[in-house]
């Protein structure tokens, strides 16, 4: 029997502690050529920057597909901006195992990516943490943060400057008025917007920082100028990075690595002190894992 979850059972059902690890292991096999996972079809929307994602994966344990719309202006309808299906299968049969409301699944494994990259990336210890962007991803993207290391002041900035008073408040941080105010001396920066220009320079970023650069998710859109790109740069997906982020292509960026080399040893870390940028454009082997442990938890 087909089985639905909606948000609600999801939320209770997928937990940091437990969908770390498995991204980890995820990314991992991705890296080394055990998942099965073509390039994501992507749709525009007559809405500007409305996107439709069809993101399919094979994976060892799991046959999925995921449905996602990315919509800007949901912000003013007070709907989250990008909402998401996943329709888990058997990978033997094909049989639908179960149909999943996947918005909070997306902004959670998005962010647990982050972290883990982080944990890898970062040494030990309490972090001030810049966070651009004030909607779904910026809160998940807080808790995630504070799961990997201890967050000595986290700030928050974006466009809507009610929006960063609301985000601050939900996720114990301080609202910024800038850019600028916010990444200046972070350790770690999160770049969770829906801009299309660049919204995060190079010039801002403190020697040694960690930018996990989570938005621009199109060959035409930006939120990292060419100075932040000449830095260390790590994916999620070489090929996805590119072919799909404009902040690799427009800037002629080198990817160094992907972060499933480096957690598996088969490639070696950047230097310490080095500056990284891990450009994350959102892998359907993580929905499919994330998806895994929801149907698994009942």
């Amino acid at each position: 029997m087909t089985v639905h979850f909606d948000d609600a059972a999801v939320r209770r059902r997928l937990r940091l502690e437990e969908l770390i690890p498995a991204l980890r292991r995820a990314l991992i096999d991705l890296s080394a050529g055990r998942v099965l996972q073509p390039l994501r079809m992507v749709m525009e929307l007559p809405a500007e920057q409305s996107l439709l994602f069809l993101k399919p994966v094979l994976t060892g344990d799991a046959l999925a597909v995921k449905l996602i719309t990315q919509m800007p202006a949901n912000a003013q309808r007070g709907l989250p901006t990008m909402l998401a299906t996943v329709v888990l299968m058997d990978p033997s049969s094909g049989r639908t195992l179960a149909v999943m409301d996947a918005t909070w699944l997306t902004a959670l494994r998005t962010a647990a990516v982050s972290a883990l990259a982080a944990d890898a990336l970062t040494a030990p210890g309490a972090k001030i943490v810049a966070m651009l962007g004030s909607g779904a991803l910026a809160r998940s993207h807080a808790l995630a943060m504070r799961a990997v290391r201890p967050v000595s002041q986290l700030r928050v900035w974006s466009r809507d400057a009610e929006n960063v008073r609301r985000c601050a408040h939900d996720v114990g941080g301080t609202a910024c008025a800038g850019a600028e105010e916010a990444v200046r001396g972070a350790d770690i920066v999160c770049t969770v917007t829906n801009a299309s220009e660049p919204v995060l320079r190079g010039a801002w970023l403190k020697p040694g920082a960690f930018v996990a650069a989570v938005g621009a998710v199109r060959p035409n859109w930006r939120e990292l100028d060419d100075a932040a790109m000449r830095n260390v740069v790590v994916a999620d997906s070489r090929d996805a990075a590119l072919r799909e982020s404009g902040d690799v292509i427009l800037s002629g960026a080198q990817v160094y690595a992907e972060i499933g080399e480096l957690l598996a040893g088969a490639r070696p870390m950047p230097a310490p002190g080095a500056t990284v940028i891990f450009k994350a454009l959102g892998q359907a082997v993580e929905d499919a894992v994330a998806a895994r442990l929801v149907h698994g938890s009942q």
